[in-house]
């Protein structure tokens, strides 16, 4: 069977066969002027390869991908993507190289990503040849893209040539690493920056001698390119090259380039090796580090831009790690706290959230005496950052100096800014330290909180915005969950209980919110015996607001209380709202009582309700009127129970204007 259109046709023989004419029907597909067709066609193409067998898919449907290669991008990236998995539906290793043809002219390609995708499955499809095959087969498709007309195929060698190099002879090696020269050196950025990247990679398969010899050149060459998108990508090669080499090399053939791109007059370029600065000072040793990148890193911390001074914030920590033991704090103390200090008041606030991310890591360095005669300070000030996210990094860390210093001298110093802060006149101040209070709980330990912060915490429920009561409501339930249940019946519960008589109703009803929060934390027990009572007395509360918060708060314990409870206690209080004056009142109430499985029984008290049968799963729907005690009950099975509420919420809905005239 052939496609629908274009040249190429792809015999699909489906005669007498109607099991294959699915099987056509994608086949077909794949031509059609459909795109979503053509790429759901193109992403089962392993149902249609199988279908065809090894021989034909070799024969007729590869040569039919290769000369159709000009399709939408999306269409090529799932074939490039194919491919690559395609070994074992050629035949297999044997085979391999019939892959070849297609991701050649996928690797051409203007779309990057189609690009990168087809070298990726290039590379995967490498191993499976065999020595003779990758001479055969695979090198040479490496040469054809390293010398081709347009910059793209050039760009997709680069990515080859370490995945060939280690498994051919000596003369071929000898081409691949001239081929790379060329590259290095090609009029397009774009392939000296390809190049470049994969620098690194060709390096790590290339024996010592050509390393020396050959890509410490190319690096040198790279890294003083007159496009700072190629010198960058030098940078990141380095340190691969560098952990290549002998120590007594680096200083000679690597050094005088990473102190140049170091001071490099593009920002960016100072950035990537900002960022790379832990590698790079593992890969050159403590020597190297002490005589020529402390003073690099200081310089990168002072930098101008803000970008490069974040980076290399972000870095402090682990570069303190890394330096020589035996001068360590002495070398921090006397080069990097310094520039420590000034970036705690830096004008970015990107440069200062990086610094406070690492900052405490510090004090396990220098240890006690230096963590509260230097880093104290620094800590203060950070907490009372105006940028919420320093603010959250400090708080975050806060385990680090508590290990260092204990949690006495931690309270003496950091707890009373938290303290200010917290009741801070600004609400947004406030509640963002709400919202951090369950992590610093979690560092500082149940007994040192209860000590110092639950009055906080309680005093944010009676807040007058509701955005910090309501904040302070998740805060108790969070701070449950970390100290358990019974933590909360003696220090928590009964607080919160209390305000169920405070004179303000919406600190009343901060109780009711309070109790939706906490029940499923605190489980049956402690909601049945100390939380339903009070919310079953503030049902006959003077302000509707709460009554009808009742019964929203009635039907989210539901679940949590027993049987027994929904029927002789939560029950008649939703039957006397349901009968309230105020219409929210009643409305509220009918919701939680269809809304809570066990009482959908009949309200009528003098009639019982017969359980239902396990087996058929019966459920009892039921239709009351608000107005009086009468009540209709049927047993309907489980498949129209939906339906069945839909029109009751709905009759309910239309009729509460309407009962006094009914």
């Amino acid at each position: 069977r052939s496609g629908s259109t274009g040249p190429g046709p792809l015999l699909f023989g489906t005669d007498g066969d109607d099991s294959l004419y699915p099987i056509a029907v994608l086949i077909d597909e794949l031509r059609n002027e459909d795109v979503q067709l053509r790429l759901n066609s193109i992403k089962k193409l392993s149902t249609i390869a199988l279908a065809l067998g090894v021989e034909r898919t070799r024969t007729e449907l590869l040569p039919f991908l290769t000369d159709t290669i000009y399709d939408e991008d999306e269409v090529l990236l799932a074939l490039a993507e194919q491919l690559g998995n395609f070994t074992m539906l050629v035949g297999g290793p044997e085979y391999v190289h019939c892959l070849l043809p297609p991701l050649e002219s996928l690797a051409t390609v203007e779309e990057t990503v189609v690009r990168d995708k087809a070298v990726e499955s290039l590379r995967k499809i490498s191993q499976e040849h065999s020595p003779v095959d990758l001479e055969v087969h695979f090198e040479p498709l490496v040469k054809r893209l390293a010398s081709g007309d347009w910059f793209t195929s050039r760009t997709s060698a680069c990515g080859l040539f370490s995945v060939c190099y280690p498994r051919v002879s000596s003369t071929v090696k000898a081409e691949i690493r001239q081929h790379f020269r060329t590259l290095c050196s090609d009029d397009t950025p774009m392939v000296r920056r390809a190049a470049a990247s994969k620098l690194g990679e060709f390096a790590k398969v290339l024996e010592l001698d050509y390393v020396k010899s050959d890509i410490i050149s190319l690096f040198t060459a790279l890294a003083s390119d007159e496009q700072d998108s190629v010198r960058l990508l030098a940078v990141e090669a380095c340190v691969s090259i560098a952990t290549l080499l002998p120590q007594e090399d680096l200083e000679t053939l690597v050094m005088p380039t990473l102190r140049q791109a170091a001071e490099d007059k593009s920002w960016r370029v100072r950035y990537m090796v900002a960022d790379k600065f832990s590698e790079l000072q593992k890969a050159v040793g403590p020597e190297i580090t002490k005589n020529d990148l402390v003073p690099a890193f200081q310089n990168l911390l002072k930098d101008c831009e803000a970008e490069v001074r974040a980076a290399a914030a972000n870095k402090v920590k682990e570069f303190c790690e890394n330096l020589p033991e035996d001068n360590r704090e002495q070398i921090i103390m006397t080069h990097i706290l310094p520039c420590v200090k000034e970036l705690v008041s830096d004008t970015n606030q990107h440069v200062k959230s990086a610094l406070a991310s690492v900052i405490m890591g510090l004090s396990t360095i220098l240890g006690k005496d230096n963590t509260i005669e230097h880093l104290l300070p620094l800590f203060l000030a950070q907490l009372k950052d105006e940028c919420p996210e320093v603010r959250l990094n400090i708080i975050s860390n806060l385990d680090c100096v508590n290990e260092v210093i204990g949690i006495r001298q931690l309270s003496q110093s950091l707890l009373p800014a938290i303290v200010e802060l917290a009741e801070d006149a600004k609400w947004r101040v406030r509640l963002a330290i709400i919202e951090y209070m369950p992590l610093l709980a979690g560092q500082l330990g149940v007994e040192f909180f209860d000590e110092k912060l639950n009055a906080l915490c309680m005093a944010w429920l009676i807040d007058h915005v509701y955005a910090i009561r309501e904040a302070a409501t998740c805060n108790l339930m969070k701070l449950v969950e970390k100290f358990g249940a019974e933590w909360a019946q003696n220090t928590i519960v009964p607080k919160v209980l209390g305000m169920a008589n405070d004179p303000n109703y919406l600190h009343r009803m901060t109780t009711l919110f309070c109790i939706n929060a906490l029940s499923e934390a605190c489980g049956q027990e402690i909601t049945t015996k100390q939380m339903l009572p009070v919310v079953l007395k503030m049902s006959n509360d003077q302000v509707a607001n709460v009554r009808f918060n009742v019964a929203k708060s009635l039907q989210k314990i539901g679940p949590v209380l027993d049987s027994n409870a929904l029927q002789t206690e939560v029950k008649p209080v939703l039957e006397k709202l349901a009968s309230d004056a105020d219409m929210d009142v009643k409305y509220f109430a009918q919701e939680a009582i269809s809304g809570i499985p066990n009482l959908l029984c009949p309200l009528n008290a003098s009639k019982t309700c017969t359980e239902a049968p396990t087996k058929t799963k019966w459920v009892y729907i039921i239709a009351c009127n608000p107005m009086n005690s009468d009540c209709m009950y049927q047993s309907v099975s489980n498949d129209v129970l939906s339906q069945l509420n839909l029109l009751l919420h709905c009759l309910f809905s239309a009729a509460k204007q309407n009962w006094s005239n009914k």
